[in-house]
Parts: structure tokens; C-alpha cells; sequence
């Protein structure tokens, strides 16, 4: 007999704004999680911000070249890390508060785009929620790869660089590749 499938109720859309992509030496500064039903329908929303030494984003921040391209939204996560005074412990006990909430103590399938870099800075920076998430992840990064390849399908995601904003873009994109299927 082969072991039942995994079929969650909610799917957590989450995506970080990081000061980059290295997760041990790079910072999360801004996590936004959006629980949805597989139409895709918004259940509930969280943000959440991290506070780090000032010295330490701006050097972090200035090692990759990726922030010289987005300077306004540097300075808005570098105001944002000012304002708030959040540690990284109390961010994941607040997600998990909300995973708890509005999923329950299931198994939960991750979902966004490129998710699996996401996943590794949940796994270094918040453990206790890494063993909350499936291995499974609906990485909408990978739709993209197949329709665009194969298809020559393209969907113009606005570039935001803010993660609430970030992962309504995911989701509307995955609803635009659903729509090119035929069932």
C-alpha cells in the first residue's frame, strides 16, 4: 500500500527581503506570509520585520551589488530596521503564532518564488518553523522556467522588492500559467 499523498488545506505564501542571498552571512530583514486556499483566495496576512545592528546591514547591504540598483528600497528596509525592535526570535514566534492561527499544527506547504532561497534562511535563522514546513514547496519560480521555455509565455511581475507586495506578485503569477493550461 503506498503511503497518501500530501494534500494540505492552506498553502503559507512567504517571501523575505534579505540584506542578500548568502543565508549565513546575510541578515532577513522583512517576512511576509499570506495563507490562501488553493483558489488562491487571501485567508489571512502577516508582516514582520527584523531589528540588526545598524553597522552590520550597511555592511552587509554594501557587499552586494544587487542593492545599488534598488536604492529606494534600501533605504526604506534601512528605516523599516530603525523603527522596529524585533528580534529574530520574536518574528518567528510570531509566525508561528499565525501558522498556528489560521493552518493548525499540520504539516505546511510552502509556496512563492525562488522559495527554496527562502526556505534556506527559515532553515539557518528560524529552525522551530524549518520543521514545520513539508520538504514539498510550490516554488512558482519553476512555472515560470517551464512556460517561458517551453511556451514563450511570460508574466511581467513588478519588480517591488517588498515582501507582501513580493508575494502578491507570485500569486497572480502563478494564477496567469494556470490560466494557459488546458484542463
Amino acid at each position: 500500500m503506498s503511503k497518501p499523498a500530501f494534500k494540505p488545506r492552506y498553502i503559507l505564501w512567504l517571501d523575505m527581503e534579505m540584506t542578500g542571498l548568502d543565508p549565513v552571512n546575510d541578515y532577513p530583514l522583512e517576512v511576509a506570509a499570506i495563507v490562501t486556499d488553493w483558489n488562491f483566495k487571501e485567508i489571512a496576512t502577516y508582516e514582520g520585520s527584523v531589528h540588526w545592528c545598524s553597522k552590520h546591514l550597511k555592511k552587509r547591504f554594501d557587499a552586494n551589488s544587487f542593492w545599488r540598483e534598488f536604492p529606494e528600497v534600501r533605504s526604506a528596509l534601512e528605516a523599516q530596521n530603525k523603527q522596529t525592535d524585533k528580534t529574530k526570535a520574536g518574528v518567528e514566534r510570531e509566525l508561528l503564532a499565525f501558522i498556528d492561527k489560521h493552518i493548525g499544527d499540520s504539516m505546511i506547504l510552502l509556496a512563492g518564488n525562488s522559495i527554496h532561497q527562502d526556505r534556506k534562511f527559515i532553515d539557518q535563522w528560524w529552525p522551530r518553523l524549518g520543521k514545520r514546513l513539508h520538504y514539498r514547496m510550490l516554488d512558482v519560480s519553476a512555472w515560470k522556467v517551464v512556460m517561458e521555455g517551453k511556451y514563450d509565455k511570460k508574466f511581467a511581475k513588478p519588480e517591488a522588492h517588498r515582501a507582501l507586495d513580493d508575494i502578491r506578485g507570485s500569486i497572480e503569477e502563478l494564477n496567469y500559467y494556470l490560466k494557459k493550461v488546458k484542463a
